[in-house]
């Protein structure tokens, strides 16, 4: 028998899909999503598929995590959930509780779960008229309570976790870095390659061996 690389699947919403915005630049919707990017970086080693849905919710996700996951024996899951669910408000350890049970569901069925952190938001094209900064700052305040609660539950777990908020904010305001979005809430072409950098050089390096 023919022993097969190990699977790696990222599961989530709009930012595992690779949605981007249409510029000015490129008015087209375009897709790119950082499975794609994580590919290249592992080659052979391992076989990047990604399952996203546009606009999901964490309970969402939840529902079909056992079908579109569990039932095609990953050897890992990429998990990146919740932003929907912040932008409707949901308060962030409810949004936990549906990550946790996706954490969880995964390793019961042996497969390696791997957190990723919700990137910050950024107000230059979506603040609301008479909302002005309390909007933004209410909205990066969560963001921050729900990626704590994920971080302390890797932490405690010895579950793998990749910090894209850190990664990807102001360093001063803490909002989503303009170089890794260009509407504010989705991620550009670079914020993608960051996400799969990330994962590439903090997780699946050492799990799978370093560079090409």
């Amino acid at each position: 028998m023919i022993p097969t690389s190990p699977l790696i699947l990222c599961f989530g919403d709009s930012l595992t899909v690779g949605y981007q915005s249409p510029t000015s630049d490129c008015p087209e919707y375009r897709e790119t999503p950082y499975g794609a990017f994580l590919q290249e970086h592992l080659g052979a080693r391992a076989r990047v598929r990604s399952s996203g849905v546009c606009g999901e919710l964490t309970a969402e996700m939840l529902l079909r995590f056992r079908q579109d996951v569990l039932q095609r024996g990953p050897t890992y899951v990429v998990v990146l959930g919740g932003t929907n669910d912040l932008g409707w408000n949901a308060h962030p350890s409810a949004i936990m509780r549906n990550l946790l049970k996706m954490y969880e569901l995964a390793l019961a069925a042996s497969v390696r779960p791997v957190a990723v952190t919700v990137p910050s938001v950024r107000g230059d094209t979506d603040v609301r008229v008479g909302e002005g900064t309390a909007w933004l700052e209410g909205h990066i305040a969560n963001r921050r309570i729900l990626n704590h609660l994920i971080m302390d539950y890797c932490k405690r777990k010895a579950v793998a976790c990749v910090d894209l908020f850190e990664a990807t904010q102001e360093p001063k305001s803490g909002s989503l870095a303009e170089q890794y979005s260009n509407d504010g809430l989705h991620l550009s072409t670079n914020g993608y390659r960051m996400l799969a950098t990330l994962l590439f050089e903090q997780v699946f390096a050492v799990e799978l061996g370093g560079p090409n």
